[in-house]
């Protein structure tokens, strides 16, 4: 019989879902993707073409939930300070004051990350790993549900700079939303023909549920040979010819957690083989670098994922 508090949680993922789809039409994969790296305490990478939703769907998620939400576009100019804040001195108390900046948040939204210079974008890897920053050597730490989406146009190079693999690899999940139905299309053209529906959206949940939510994940079983099967499929990823830097043990770590919350968006309280097939392909292949023979052959990491995940005996 599955517990209380997992059924309670299954409740405000229905309720966040289903206020996320009154904006977002055609995309019920990629909000439970978005919403399985919320719940597993990871962060998201949504990498598409222009006008695809992106954003729109990084803002509905937040405006669901009653909790501070904030939103950075990145530029080439925009300095480290900008980002996490800086100290000032004040001439009248005569010593410095922290003016805090944008990434103090619950939610925050990265549009555009990869137009941000290398240095800019380091500013984010303690705060994405430790939920913590420092500024002139104090530390501050961040509230638990602290969580990263940034977005990123795969096409345009123009003024860009590439995510460094430390980066990538703070990302917990990068998936692409795709084009919409024509049927579901149309409906978009209906529902802004007068105004955009997240102009009228009201939070459905609060913080205080997103954590019984986070917590209840961290309650869903996962047996031991699930984590042997895991473990072996990111091990193959480094132990591949055509795969110059495998994925690391936070991908193990990003793939069992966003595996529990999966199980629990099915109503289940416990890890099937499914869910970890179903997250493997978005877990894992952002954190690969194909050697340079593979790449002019035009294989890709998600190519190099799927084979991985049909050589490998699943368990039973």
């Amino acid at each position: 019989m599955i517990p209380d508090e997992i059924l309670s949680a299954y409740g405000t993922y229905q309720k966040i879902c289903n206020t996320i789809e009154k904006v977002i039409k055609g995309q019920s994969h990629a909000i439970r993707l978005l919403l399985s790296g919320f719940a597993g305490g990871g962060h998201v990478l949504l990498e598409d073409y222009p006008g695809t939703g992106k954003t729109t769907l990084a803002k509905t998620l937040a405006l669901s939930i009653d909790t501070d939400f904030k939103r950075i576009q990145f530029t080439p100019d925009l300095l480290p300070s900008d980002i996490i804040g800086v100290s000032i001195f004040n001439p009248e108390e005569k010593c410095f004051t922290v003016h805090k900046g944008p990434i103090f948040t619950n939610i925050l939204l990265i549009d555009e990350i990869n137009r941000a210079s290398p240095r800019t974008q380091s500013a984010l890897l303690e705060a994405m790993a430790e939920r913590q920053v420092s500024i002139d050597g104090t530390v501050f730490g961040f509230h638990s549900l602290f969580f990263v989406i940034a977005t990123q146009n795969p096409v345009e190079s123009s003024g860009t700079y590439p995510l460094p693999e430390a980066q990538m690899d703070r990302f917990a999940l990068r998936f692409s939303l795709g084009y919409v139905e024509p049927d579901e299309e149309v409906a978009i053209l209906t529902d802004q023909n007068m105004g955009h529906p997240i102009e009228t959206l009201a939070p459905c949940v609060n913080t205080d549920d997103v954590m019984l939510l986070k917590d209840a994940v961290r309650k869903i079983y996962i047996s031991d040979e699930l984590k042997h099967y895991i473990v072996d499929i990111v091990n193959a990823t480094r132990k591949r010819a055509d795969v110059q830097l495998g994925a690391s043990p936070r991908a193990s770590l990003s793939l069992m957690k966003t595996a529990k919350a999966l199980a629990l968006f099915d109503g289940q309280d416990f890890v099937s083989p499914d869910h970890i097939q179903e997250v493997a392909v978005p877990v894992i292949a952002h954190r690969l670098i194909m050697d340079s023979q593979a790449r002019f052959s035009g294989r890709t990491p998600e190519q190099a994922v799927e084979e991985i995940l049909a050589a490998i005996a699943v368990p039973t």
